[in-house]
């Protein structure tokens, strides 16, 4: 896989949106994306920010933006963010009836394609769809908002995901979103996630750019551990 072996991506949701442009500097030198959520107060009961912000966070800063769509009706929105520059853009398996098609055209607009699966979604459905992706990213919370407690019984999906990817020979990020921290982070990526979304264990810290380092050599501690082990990433 092409990039860091693990990536750690500070979600603006906990940062001060006043000062969007500021918390996006203050991980720059230390996080691998920044990932973007974008809700519509429709697909969830919640309501963020959209297209405009986005465009503007993609001049104010070089971290690659993941952006984490959900909204209703994706296929009509989604394209738009990675026409403004996004490097991942991830849509709701929930929300759109024909997830390949969508991803050829994020693809074709030039961003990565991602598919997101929430909490009560199982993932089996869709592990044969993961050839025509480059992220698949699992709920460890409901979505809708932050500051959720981390469920543990998710990161069976993962390890299922995992394993399918791993006997496919695919190059798939994994990633997961939900009450991360220096804690459940462990848990995670001895799982098999190598992407890891982190809110307010983050920009609810002193330090967010130390939190970042942080969170990443924990997740490394993981997965090396797991490794010599004589265990699968899965």
């Amino acid at each position: 896989m092409t990039g860091p072996s693990l990536i750690v991506a500070p979600s603006l949701l906990a940062a001060d949106f006043a000062r969007l442009a500021d918390e996006a500097r203050a991980v720059a030198a230390d996080a691998d994306w920044l990932h973007v959520d974008v809700m519509d107060y429709h697909f969830v009961p919640n309501l963020t920010i959209g297209l405009p912000v986005v465009e503007s966070l993609r001049r104010a800063s070089d971290l690659p933006l993941d952006c984490h769509l959900m909204i209703e009706n994706p296929d009509r929105w989604a394209v738009g963010y990675a026409e403004v520059g996004a490097h991942n853009v991830t849509f709701h398996a929930e929300a759109t009836a024909d997830p390949v098609a969508l991803a050829k055209d994020l693809r074709a607009a030039g961003s990565r394609a991602g598919l997101a699966i929430d909490r009560d979604t199982p993932v089996e459905p869709y592990l044969e769809l993961l050839p025509h992706l480059d992220l698949l990213l699992i709920m460890m919370i409901k979505a809708g908002f932050g500051g959720q407690e981390f469920l543990p019984e998710l990161l069976d999906k993962v390890r299922a995901a995992r394993r399918h990817a791993a006997a496919g020979h695919l190059e798939l990020r994994i990633e997961v979103d939900g009450g991360i921290s220096e804690e459940t982070i462990v848990e995670a990526s001895a799982a098999g996630a190598d992407a890891f979304v982190a809110g307010t264990s983050v920009y609810g810290a002193h330090d967010p750019a130390e939190a970042v380092r942080r969170l990443r050599h924990r997740a490394e501690q993981a997965k090396v551990g797991t490794l010599d082990a004589g265990g699968s990433e899965g």
